[in-house]
């Protein structure tokens, strides 16, 4: 099974949630921290990292001798990522976005493929969790690619947490796309509403089963539990705007673990998923 945690704003508790459940479950499992732009569970689960690769995406290397000039690079590429002026061809590594089409239809065979480092792969281990990120380097703009491969080291089989960058954007898409199971995160502000319901949006599209983690609840308005009701996205847990919970994460600590009636919280919490996903695939 492969759960992704997501939310539609940063800083609800996601990787709380997140972390607090990969501690929680019985047996081994897994989890991908894919928001490399700014990754923070290894502070949560503090993993012994073992490898550390750096994470290289192919873009375009024109051979000027062997060029005509046709343009056909420049045409086909949607993002601008190589311009032909007169007998120069200039390309733009951080706008590739490495579809090799510009490869493929060069009548000419001038263009090869180079490497661009997109940031680091790192993976480790932890009290029976297997752990993996990716640190995007400082300066590149696309997280896509670097998301995909850390979702590269996926388990083939058991349990697997993907820790989702925030928002509805093409990164989130990249960690959520071909799970079971999304659990979404929000808090009950106006904030938290308006960008949940981008998010159950961008959910319903890639037509997966999908649940709510409700944090801060009792800080906020009733707004947000009448929205899930109103689509019908099931409330799985409430966490409470608690002193106890906020020391812990202060820490760097998982209450999971300093709180031991949370364990069983989350025990439950992925019961209640995996009843939910095997629910929808039962209909599919």
């Amino acid at each position: 099974m492969i759960i992704s945690i997501a939310s539609g704003k940063g800083g609800t508790g996601k990787t709380t949630v997140a972390t607090n459940l990969a501690a929680s479950v019985n047996g081994p499992v897994q989890v991908l921290d894919c928001d490399v732009e700014e990754p923070n569970a290894h502070l949560f689960l503090r993993p012994n990292f073992k490898n550390r690769q750096t994470v290289l995406t192919p873009v375009p290397d024109i051979d000027l001798d062997k060029c005509d000039g046709c343009k056909k690079c420049m045409d086909i590429c949607r993002f601008r990522a190589i311009t032909v002026i007169g007998d120069t061809v200039l390309t733009f590594p951080e706008l590739c976005h490495s579809c090799g089409g510009c490869t493929a239809v060069c009548p000419q065979g001038a263009i090869a493929e180079t490497g661009r480092e997109l940031g680091i792969l790192e993976t480790g281990s932890v009290n029976g969790i297997e752990f993996v990120h990716g640190r995007m380097r400082v300066g590149e703009a696309m997280a896509p690619p670097l998301i995909r491969r850390v979702r590269d080291c996926t388990w083939s089989e058991g349990l697997t947490l993907i820790d989702a960058p925030p928002g509805t954007s093409c990164p989130v898409i990249a960690a959520m796309k071909d799970t079971d199971f999304v659990l979404l995160v929000t808090e009950p502000t106006p904030f938290g509403l308006h960008d949940l319901k981008l998010a159950v949006e961008a959910v319903k599209i890639l037509k997966i089963p999908m649940g709510l983690v409700i944090n801060r609840a009792d800080m906020g308005d009733e707004k947000v539990n009448a929205y899930a009701q109103s689509e019908g996205v099931p409330i799985l847990m409430t966490i409470p705007f608690d002193r106890q919970i906020a020391e812990s994460y202060s820490r760097g600590e998982l209450f999971a673990r300093t709180l031991p009636e949370w364990k069983a919280r989350f025990q439950a919490l992925f019961d209640d998923i995996a009843l939910l996903a095997e629910k929808e695939g039962n209909e599919k």
